[in-house]
């Protein structure tokens, strides 16, 4: 397991954006399939999208489609999560999460809060 570190949460008016950044230790980014997840006090934690180790695909739950994208930078061992057209019902602390090939998301972020006002 190795700490993951989400930057670039905030505060931001409905409609509005923002962009969330992943990195790690070393090249661990480099290393596998990186998700983001997002989770609100007292509810289920959910997935928000997924990119696999090349970059080559991308996957997204069905609230954030055709709103978020997730792109990652090998080079500089970091994925992003753009999160455009942000709406109220986004508001939550989003994680982001590491799969080196065991199936399973192994390493954890400590989470950054995105907090979106009507």
């Amino acid at each position: 397991q190795v700490q993951l570190v989400e930057s670039g949460g905030g505060l931001v008016q409905a409609g509005g954006s923002l962009r969330l950044s992943c990195t790690g230790p070393g090249r661990t980014i480099n290393g596998g399939s990186v998700g983001w997840f997002r989770q609100v006090p007292g509810k289920d934690r959910e997935f928000v999208g997924v990119t696999t180790k090349s970059g080559g695909s991308t996957y997204y739950g069905d609230s954030v489609k055709g709103r978020f994208t997730i792109s990652r930078d090998n080079a500089k061992n970091t994925v992003y999560l753009q999160m455009d057209n942000l709406r109220p019902d986004d508001t939550a602390v989003y994680y982001c999460a590491l799969d080196r090939g065991s199936g399973y998301y192994e390493s954890w972020g400590q989470g950054t809060q995105v907090t979106v006002s009507s």
